[in-house]
């Protein structure tokens, strides 16, 4: 076994998959110490081997963990143990708080301290063997396999690590297969999974076909990651402006809120963070050119774009758009109403009530929409509702003046009965 040529090759291998070259020197040194066992070690034994990439020298050493006569368990209490059953012992059919003695695995701490007089209990020595070279064909399929299956193992763990720190982002991939539920896409070093509930109503899908996707999460399975996407995701119409206006990625341009129908309709309230700077304007872009990408990457979604306003009439005025509104009104718990010409009734209402519904989801308030001919009527009600009102509080001193009435009369009645009873006792 040429380890230099062996280093070299799997360094090559890893190099090509993202693993780091650390990782793949301690790999190899793993393999040709499982190698160097299966070859010239014994059952128990723990070995250790340290590789020098450069050279492709190899050292190896046997551990064995200090231990004294308090941690180890007799012949007797080995019995005992085995009698109560396996669920009392430990990974090596011990009791968990003492050990069944291995020379193998374990050294007294007495012994230990001859070889390394600074060694402390439950420390592990490190015991030099003698180098080997050569291995036969079963320790070298071994040490094969070991590479194979750890590299596999941290190239799994290097995907699992890129893509969750990806959480949030888009990246863009390429349909593999579909299936009734799950569309398989290649997004670069591994497949993601689109599930239905994640697609776009209604958008057709094919294979081959190149999709701007939402990282939903990462989760670690059996089998590697899991990398769930997302098509319908709001913030996936944040990342696509991220990725066609400059000034939304350098914060001048912030995207305040997002109501989504996907694909149907979107409304996107936008605020400029600095002066002389035209939010609407920047996202739309030059002819419209910004939102035309955005929108032909949604398949053909509507999107409108809305100045966001600190004042809520004006925010709710600019989210009813493009309908023209005639005024606001603010009440209790979170409601409005705003009234529109009797011509923009239903522009202001939209189809299947698409308008009201997005804008009441982008500003958070209740949005009732009612012409201006119904404004009079809304009048009358808030009149009788301040009548009524009076006419309570007018109400109210009444009951309060009777309850002296019948707290005068019981004085009067306590002050007769005292009275009676002194002439008594008299």
């Amino acid at each position: 076994m040429d380890l230099k040529i062996l280093t070299s090759a799997v360094l090559e291998i890893a190099e090509e998959r993202g693993i780091s070259q650390e990782r793949v020197i301690k790999i190899i040194a793993e393999a040709i110490a499982s190698a160097y066992k299966k070859e010239y070690g014994k059952k128990r034994q723990k070995i250790i081997a340290k590789l020098n990439s450069k050279t492709g020298d190899v050292k190896f050493w046997q551990i064995k963990q200090v231990v004294n006569q308090d941690m180890i368990l007799s012949e007797e209490e080995i019995e005992k143990a085995r009698e109560k059953g396996k669920s009392t012992l430990n990974e090596n059919n011990t009791e968990e708080t003492k050990i069944h003695f291995n020379p193998e695995r374990h050294i007294l701490i007495e012994d230990a301290k001859k070889v390394n007089p600074k060694i402390k209990l439950d420390d592990e020595l490190e015991i030099p063997l003698e180098s080997k070279e050569e291995f036969g064909r079963i320790a070298t399929q071994t040490a094969k396999q070991v590479i194979l299956q750890k590299i596999k193992e941290a190239e799994r763990e290097g995907i699992l690590n890129e893509y969750k720190s990806k959480e949030g982002e888009i990246v863009s991939g390429i349909i593999q297969r579909i299936e009734p539920e799950l569309i398989y896409l290649d997004i670069g070093k591994t497949s993601g999974i689109l599930p239905k509930t994640e697609q776009i109503p209604k958008e057709f899908y094919r294979p081959g076909q190149r999709l701007k996707v939402y990282i939903l999460k990462v989760e670690e399975s059996a089998k590697g990651p899991v990398i769930y996407l997302s098509r319908i995701y709001p913030k996936l119409i944040t990342k696509l402006f991220e990725l066609e206006a400059p000034e939304v990625s350098a914060k001048q341009v912030i995207i305040k809120s997002i109501a989504r129908e996907p694909g149907s309709r979107t409304k996107m309230a936008v605020t400029a963070t600095e002066d002389g700077i035209d939010p609407i304007g920047s996202m739309v872009g030059q002819r419209g050119t910004r939102i035309l990408a955005v929108i032909n990457e949604l398949g053909g979604e509507k999107i409108d774009i809305i100045e966001w306003s600190e004042k809520p009439e004006q925010y709710i005025i600019n989210s009813l758009s493009p309908a023209k509104i005639a005024e606001v009104k603010i009440m209790p718990k979170s409601k409005a109403i705003a009234f529109v010409p009797d011509d923009q009734l239903s522009l202001a209402i939209g189809k299947n009530g698409q308008n009201v519904r997005l804008a009441a989801k982008l500003t958070g308030w209740k949005i009732d929409v009612r012409s201006l001919s119904q404004a009079s009527e809304i009048e009358d009600e808030q009149e009788e509702t301040k009548q009524d009102t009076k006419e309570v509080k007018k109400a109210k001193p009444k009951k309060k003046t009777i309850k002296k009435e019948e707290k005068s009369k019981k004085e009067k009645k306590t002050k007769k009965t005292k009275t009676v009873k002194s002439s008594k006792k008299k």
